[in-house]
Formats: structure tokens, sequence, C-alpha cells
């Protein structure tokens, strides 16, 4: 899927940029010829306008006209050649010939290519007239532009080519790194079923043998019941996480009373803590308002206080603050005192179904709190970070009032 997806931005690249460099070479082989033929046509007509002058005088002589030219005046079926040195007008033959291909032509002006002239076609007050210009010179001036342009395209095609493979592997790469982590998430999620659900029916299979004593059965329905509720568990974490990712186009933003907010979601682990042999100290700022969503961000302080009554160690305190800082932020801090993590930790525990402590897997922890807590960061613009020093671990979350 990703190679065809390079593949499809590669071709809509060059065929973008292929599109806008002919457009653009175009646009410069014509005005090129417009402005060759401009420049030569009004010489011609000025050399039309007084072909009388012209009868008795020199080419040379008028120093506005700058391109070889012959001029041949038509009266009553005899032809006057008036022309410089450049040309050679004694073959009246050819001259004849010049001339009613010029005549037979559709427009008045325009480009002989089999003799490689410029004719002008009008009629004066002494005539019939038609100027002749050289045109090799525009001629050879547009062969080689054209070259050139076909030069520069070809060019550009490999090069752009070459940009498109580039810019193809930056651009695709968020996907496949979003691939990549949809994949780990599906085999993980599917790992993480895997276990409750071969013990549920193991313990199915054993609860249905006729030999099983009572006592054994209610062990065996009390593992199933253990093992659903863990289930039903990490289905509605997963269910929190996917509204967490979602919540960007629907949620909505109203001005909170943080403080309070975070004062309310702390009561309830008071009780908790105290039967865990923990204690909880809170320190809350009053006053503090923000723009956000009151349902995800009282979860910020429940995940945070969650993870830490999970990974204390016994007989501790667990302190969170909240506190502004300057006059654009406020920071909500929970810290406590338990196994120093490691850099490798401190890196990876946002992400899904990370756990430091495999051995909790079994002890309703499924890594996916720090990863509901980061979402919901990131909807509000905010950050999350651990931070681990002295064995006190620290989680701080900072946001934008």
């Amino acid at each position: 899927m990703l190679k065809r997806l390079r593949l499809k931005f590669i071709c809509i690249n060059m065929t973008i940029v292929m599109v806008m460099l002919c457009i653009i070479l175009s646009l410069v082989l014509h005005s090129t010829q417009t402005s060759l033929e401009s420049e030569s046509l009004h010489a011609m007509e000025r050399i039309a306008a007084s072909p009388d002058s012209l009868i008795f005088g020199k080419p040379g002589e008028d120093e506005s006209v700058r391109l070889p030219y012959f001029l041949l005046l038509m009266q009553n079926n005899r032809i006057t050649i008036v022309g410089g040195d450049y040309f050679d007008l004694t073959d009246e033959r050819m001259l004849r010939e010049i001339l009613r291909a010029a005549t037979d032509a559709s427009k008045d002006s325009g480009i002989l290519d089999d003799y490689s002239l410029r004719y002008y076609r009008t009629t004066g007050t002494l005539g019939e007239i038609c100027v002749f210009a050289d045109a090799t010179g525009d001629l050879a001036t547009m062969h080689s532009l054209r070259n050139t342009c076909i030069i520069i395209g070809v060019a550009s095609f490999f090069v752009f080519l070459a940009l498109s493979f580039f810019l193809a592997r930056w651009a695709v790469r968020p996907v496949e790194r979003a691939w990549q982590q949809q994949r780990q998430f599906v085999s993980d999620a599917s790992h993480e079923l895997k276990t409750p659900l071969t013990v549920i029916l193991t313990n199915a299979e054993l609860l249905q043998q006729p030999e099983q004593s009572e006592q054994a059965r209610t062990q065996l329905a009390g593992n199933i019941l253990t093992m659903s509720q863990q289930m039903r568990g990490l289905t509605e974490e997963l269910l929190e996480l996917a509204r967490a990712d979602n919540a960007q186009s629907r949620v909505t933003m109203q001005e909170l009373d943080v403080s309070k907010l975070i004062s309310d979601a702390v009561l309830p682990f008071e009780p908790v803590f105290f039967e865990q042999g923990l204690s909880l100290e809170t320190q809350v700022e009053p006053g503090i308002t923000l723009k956000g969503c009151a349902d995800q961000l009282r979860q910020l302080p429940e995940i945070l206080l969650d993870n830490a009554l999970k990974y204390s160690h016994p007989d501790t305190v667990v302190t969170l603050t909240l506190r502004r800082r300057g006059y654009s932020h406020c920071v909500l801090a929970v810290s406590n005192l338990g196994d120093a993590l490691s850099q490798e930790e401190l890196q990876n525990i946002f992400k899904r179904f990370y756990r430091a402590d495999k051995a909790r897997a079994m002890n309703h922890s499924y890594g996916l709190g720090l990863s509901i807590a980061q979402s919901i960061c990131d909807l509000h613009h905010g950050t999350i970070r651990a931070e681990s020093a002295g064995g006190v671990n620290t989680f701080t979350v900072d946001l934008p009032l």
C-alpha cells in the first residue's frame, strides 16, 4: 500500500511539474517568436509606408531599418525591385516565384520557409507592395531556443523525478509511521485480549466437566469473572483512547475553572490512597481558568494519580500541584516515590501498551492511560513529559491558558 501511495505521489507531482514546465517553456517560445515577428514586421511596415523614397535611395541609408530586405512594387504588371547588396536580385524567375508564393498566402504577413524569407504584403499609393526580409536569423534563433527548451525540459524531468522520489519518501513517512503504529496497536491489543480469553475458555471448559467439585467450580467461576472484568477494563480504555484520538473534530471548548476542576477530580482518590497506605498532598493554585473540554481535562489528574497509585513505594507521599507558569500557561505535576525510570522508559512510557513494570500486566494496568493523557494534551495544544531523579518520578502537564 505504501509503495502504491509513493508511486501515486510521484506521478501526481511529476504531472503537475511537467505541465507547469511545458506551459512556461511554451510561453517563452511564444513570447520570443512574437517579439521577433513584431520587431521585423514593424521595420517592414515602415519600409512599405515610404516606397517612393526608397526607389531613389539605398536601403542602408535608412538608419531605422536594421534587417536585410528587398521590396517589390507592382504597377500595371510591371515589377520594380528595391534592395541592397545582401540579396541576389538578378534572377527574375526566382523573384516571381517568391512573389507568387507571397501573394498566394492567406495572410498578409508570414514566413516563406522554402526561401527563409519573411514577407509583408500591402497596397499603397504606387500599387501593390510586397516587402521581403531575411528570416534566417529569426529561424536560427527559434531553432536554437527550441533545442535549448528541449534540453531544459529533459534535464528538468530527471531532476524533478529524483526530487519527487525524495519528497515521496518524506511525505509518506508520517503515513508509514502511522501505519506501523496501527499494526503495532492491533498486535498489542490482540495480545492483551488473547491472554484473558485463553484463561476464560480454559476455565469454562474445566467448569463443564462433571467431576469438578463445588469448590473447584466456584474457583473456576471466579477466575472467569476476574478475567471478564479485566477484559472489560481493557475494552473501556481502548474506547477511551479512540474517543480521545477522535475528539478534535467534535469536542466543544469552553471557559473552565481548571483549579476547581482539578480539586474536584482529586477528592475521590484520597480514601483510595489511604487504603493503600499512601499519602496524597495537593497544592492547587486557585483562580486558574482556561478554554478546554471539562470531560477530557478531568481525566488528566485521574490518569496521573492512578499511575502514581500503582507504581509508588508503600508508605510514601504522592504530590499533586497546579500552578501558573508566567501569564500564558499552567502546569499540572504529579510526583511519587518509586522505582527510578530509565532513559529508555522515559522515552517510551507514553507509547500505547508500554509498561515499565511488566509484572503489573495482570493488575489492571494496560499501558494505555498515559497514551490517553498525551492525546488529551495534544487536543488542548499542551505537552506532557516524564522525569525521574533521585527516585522521584514526576509527570508534568503544560497547558496554554
